[in-house]
């Protein structure tokens, strides 16, 4: 390969933190897969319904940063189970809005301590200045590539 750039993949910080970031949601999931027959994105559609009520699928999906379809997708496995239901948004009669039922609220109230306690035993692993540095270390490369692509770059 000579004048080729070798993409060392252990090293590069993309794939470093997708191999983290489904690393941990595996090990989160198996928590919560069995017991409430919830997928990954359902479970993210859940947390975030649980957290900011209303919010249509488009911005499910600009919360979480998933795909669109995935997310569309666990919407309608959610509201087919009864734990998701789409209204028709007050301020906008063409929009539709999304919102945890009672049975959606009951899986959201049961899973969500789950995931904190994982959490909470991965964080263990570091110290309290180190938890603090990898929040403003995750914050900044977050606006960093929110920048990089209002840029184009």
């Amino acid at each position: 390969m000579t004048g080729q750039t070798l993409l060392e993949l252990e090293n590069f910080l993309p794939y470093r933190l997708s191999v983290l970031s489904n690393t941990v949601s595996l090990a989160i999931a198996r928590e919560y897969e069995d017991r409430f027959q919830l997928s990954i994105t359902e479970w993210r559609v859940v947390a975030v319904l649980g957290r900011y009520d209303g919010l249509s699928a488009r911005e499910v999906a600009e919360r979480t940063a998933m795909d669109k379809v995935a997310v569309s997708r666990a919407v309608a496995a959610l509201m087919k189970d009864g734990r998701v239901r789409r209204a028709t948004a007050a301020h906008d009669k063409r929009q539709s809005v999304l919102s945890l039922t009672a049975k959606g609220r009951k899986v959201h109230a049961e899973v969500a301590p789950l995931a904190l306690q994982h959490e909470q035993r991965l964080l263990a692993h570091l110290d309290a200045e180190e938890q603090s540095w990898l929040a403003r270390i995750l914050e900044k490369l977050l606006q960093a590539e929110q920048e990089l692509a209002r840029r184009g770059a």
